[in-house]
């Protein structure tokens, strides 16, 4: 077991290692030199694209990617003249071949979750948002169509593409993609540029460093800044990680290492070549990688100096934490040797976690050293332990992996109180990382790496490479959920299954119905995508949620299943949403044939359209042959209407609706208060022409008992007479309707020589009493009216009698009927004045007695 040191260098005051990830990464017949490589984060995929022309064809290649801005490229028969993205893992593994032939291409990039991006010279820009080819589209707009795009900077959420104008568009977010255009640069040629993302800037928006003429250029939404720097122009321009310090390689071989507020200069260095190198990229927050050819340097801040050789061309591919270095042979990862690594494995390091390290080696070789090393570090071997845990995920080899969590768990045996917490995680981490580092997975992943991409991310990697097995396998041990990788797989199943439909689906749903939280309709909706509408169908009847079910066999063109699908589910709210969505997109006679049988979808359809769309009511009752509810319909309508004419016509197309259909009772009865309401109209019209009033009231549109109310009210009894008589109004009711008129009108001499004329009431005399007593006439009330109330009682009478103030009216009342004790009960009621006279009355009733 070779020791990790073995491959440490030292730049400055740090250390350095190299290590191999895979090797036969490409084929050795590839010229790695004419294509474009471009790597995602966090050891993710990687995107090849071949730009392979015919002999003797000179290739534009992008400037910022390749040392010669012209090349001549050797004929290959195998590869076809087309431009092609092809994508692999860092182990070589092709994981998917990209055709394209959408115009040149400008721009390859990744996000942060492993979206890949391709910019066209038209400013047309693709994200395939997994590794199989799906992909979502849009413009930059902002003249790159007209200008074209001449090349493109990526970070984790977002890229700048510079126009061959010099204008700068920025697109801040991949999933809601909103291109704007910064401020406007200077015109010249831009020798190199890149970008600050966001996170790292004090305007929280995207920074771009440009390097035109002699200086730099800080260009953002609003301005474009002159740094004035001296000894330009400068051939490349790199940003740490972290965002706090820019590289500045000179046309003169000089190496500046700045602040990015280009305040403050940290480092320089003399390269001593005039052969501008190909690529500049950050390794780490602490040291700077030059790339020529088959050449790599590595400058410290501290001008510290470390030179790498290959046998070929080599790739630069920058992450989070170091620098992957890619050729044909081999994938190697450079990074700063992590502090627990460099604390325990440094020459002569007697730290806590190394004499730990050392006394479980001498355990193993039964040595009484381990016992004097565990009580030479006692009072820090809890910190021994959690640097030799850190330091264990900082390893790629199992087996000083292995050693540093044997070292570990020999420390924490030791301690009387200790947490395995971490202990344990770290073993679960260790197993995730170690299984993806598979050469057959090719995710190379550091331990910081995957605490930034986080397990949930990693799965989803997982998903896109098609490695099911292993996701599955992850998500059970690491207590994910799994339904969205059965999905994935059925999905996958459906695309690219040449097998029956029927077949398919027996197949997919015994391998998915005992999943708990599976989503059929997501693998149906991509059985509809891909044209396969019966088994899309299919799928759908497995759906337990019928709010999934609906709106994909509405984009299918089956509304009767969809419709059927809402109404089993008792969700109004989700049939009224089908409904609104049938009415929009079928024909009026289609849509009403849908509801013929459904009683719930036409009364919803009734209600609504009730309130909101009563011609599609009027549509629906003529459907249905609902004469009796289309005449009502119509009728409300009239009543509606100011002007009478309109409504003699609503009503006449009421009547003639129910015309067939007199045999009916209830219709018959309908058809008869049509037209009478007609005839009402009519007589009101003739009202207010004849009858002088005032112009602000009218006659027309009130019902008709109000109508020969205000006829009483304004005298004309005798027409009033009549309308009761043509409208077969009943006596109760016209008598009732006249002796509120007559009351409200204090028309006191009618209503007495009603009284005079007549002997009986078809409501009785109470009434008038009641009224005309309301009204305040007590005298009208009580000499005439309470003598012809004769069904009432004395006492009752005589209770009428002493409303209206007449006492003494109210005794004889009662002497008439010789009730003594209504008498006695009279007196109480009586003042002062009239309690004499009771008196009177009373003694006289004894005596008769």
């Amino acid at each position: 077991m070779s020791k990790p040191t073995a491959g440490w260098e030292r730049v400055g005051g740090r250390f350095y290692r190299k290590i191999k990830l895979y090797d036969a990464i490409f084929d050795q017949d590839l010229e790695l030199e004419n294509h474009i490589i471009a790597g995602a984060p966090c050891a993710g995929a990687i995107g090849v694209l071949y730009l392979i022309l015919p002999a003797q064809v000179k290739l534009m290649s992008l400037p910022a990617l390749y040392r010669d801005q012209e090349k001549i490229h050797t004929y290959q028969a195998s590869r076809t003249s087309k431009s092609s993205i092809e994508v692999y893992s860092c182990a070589g593994q092709l994981i998917r071949h990209i055709k394209w032939d959408k115009g040149s291409i400008r721009g390859l990039g990744w996000s942060e979750d492993e979206k890949l991006l391709v910019v066209t010279e038209d400013g047309t820009v693709r994200c395939h948002y997994d590794l199989q080819g799906d992909f979502s589209q849009f413009s930059l707009g902002n003249g790159a169509e007209k200008h074209g795009v001449k090349e493109c900077r990526f970070w984790a959420y977002g890229f700048v593409a510079l126009l061959s104008n010099n204008h700068l568009v920025a697109v801040s977010n991949y999933n809601e993609p909103r291109p704007k255009l910064l401020a406007i640069p200077p015109t010249g040629s831009v020798h190199s540029w890149t970008v600050i993302p966001p996170g790292y800037t004090l305007s929280r928006s995207v920074e771009v460093l440009l390097a035109i003429g002699q200086t730099i250029y800080v260009v953002d939404a609003t301005e474009a800044e002159d740094r004035v720097l001296p000894n330009g122009p400068f051939k490349h321009i790199s940003v740490s990680p972290n965002g706090l310090y820019v590289t500045l390689y000179t046309e003169d071989g000089r190496v500046w290492v700045i602040t990015s507020d280009f305040q403050n200069k940290i480092g320089e260095y003399e390269s001593k070549t005039k052969t501008v190198p190909k690529d500049v990229q950050w390794c780490g927050n602490d040291s700077v990688l030059l790339a020529w050819e088959d050449e790599v340097h590595m400058i410290g801040t501290d001008g510290g100096v470390l030179k790498y050789y290959y046998d070929g061309w080599v790739h630069l591919l920058a992450d989070v934490d170091g620098v992957r270095l890619m050729t044909n042979d081999v994938c190697e990862f450079l990074q700063k040797v992590p502090d627990p690594t460099e604390n325990i494995f440094r020459l002569g390091s007697t730290s806590p976690a190394s004499v730990l390290l050392d006394a479980v080696d001498q355990l193993e070789k039964k040595s009484p050293k381990a016992d004097e090393n565990i009580q030479l570090i006692r009072p820090n071997l809890p910190d021994a332990v959690a640097a030799c845990v850190e330091a264990a995920g900082q390893e790629y080899g199992s087996q000083w992996q292995k050693q540093l969590l044997k070292a570990a768990s020999f420390g924490k045996s030791v301690l009387d109180l200790y947490s395995s917490d971490d202990f344990v995680e770290m073993c679960e981490k260790l197993r995730v990382l170690n299984a993806v580092r598979d050469y057959k997975i090719g995710l190379p992943l550091t331990y910081d790496q995957y605490e930034r991409l986080g397990p949930e991310k990693l799965i989803q990697r997982l998903i896109n490479r098609r490695e099911y097995l292993l996701a599955i396998r992850l998500s059970d041990f690491l207590h994910l959920p799994t339904n969205k990788i059965y999905v994935h797989w059925a999905s996958q199943k459906v695309r690219n299954s040449t097998a029956d439909e029927d077949d398919i689906c027996n197949i997919v749903v015994s391998r998915l119905a005992s999943k708990r939280g599976i989503s059929f309709e997501l693998i149906a909706r991509v059985a509809h995508d891909e044209g396969r509408s019966h088994l899309a169908t299919e799928l759908l009847n497995h759906e337990s949620r019928a709010g999934k079910q609906v709106p994909l066999l509405l984009s299918m063109s089956e509304d009767e299943l969809a419709l059927d699908k809402a109404i089993a589910s008792g969700d109004t709210d989700l049939v009224f949403f089908v409904l609104l969505q049938l009415k929009k997109t079928l024909p009026l006679a289609s849509f009403f044939r849908l509801l013929t049988n459904r009683p719930l979808a036409t009364a919803l359809v009734e209600s609504s359209a009730r309130a909101q769309d009563q011609s599609l009511l009027k549509d629906l009752y003529y459907q249905d042959d609902r004469r009796l509810d289309g005449a009502n319909l119509l009728f409300s309508e009239a009543l509606a209407q100011s002007a009478p004419q309109t409504k003699v016509d609503k009503l006449k197309l009421a009547s003639k609706l129910l015309a067939d259909s007199t045999r009916d009772p209830s219709l018959s009865l309908t058809h008869r208060s049509i037209q009478e309401a007609q005839q009402l109209i009519r007589v009101q019209t003739s009202l207010d022409n004849d009858l002088p009033s005032d112009s602000a009231f009218r006659y027309t549109g009130l019902s008709l008992n109000r109508t020969i109310y205000q006829l009483i009210l304004h005298s004309q009894s005798k027409r009033a007479h009549k309308l009761g008589l043509d409208f077969h109004v009943s006596p109760n009711i016209y008598d009732w309707i006249r002796l509120r008129a007559l009351v409200a009108a204090r028309n006191w001499n009618e209503l007495e020589d009603i009284a005079q004329k007549n002997k009986k009431s078809a409501i009785g005399w109470e009434p008038y009493f009641n009224e005309i007593f309301g009204a305040g006439n007590t005298k009208l009330a009580g000499n005439t009216f309470v003598v012809k109330c004769t069904n009432l009682t004395a006492r009752e009478r005589a209770d009428m009698w002493v409303k209206c103030g007449m006492v003494t009216r109210a005794g004889d009342e009662l002497i008439r009927s010789k009730d003594l004790e209504g008498l006695e009960n009279l007196k109480k009621k009586a003042g002062a004045g009239g309690s004499a006279e009771i008196d009177r009355m009373i003694a006289g009733l004894k005596t008769k007695r």
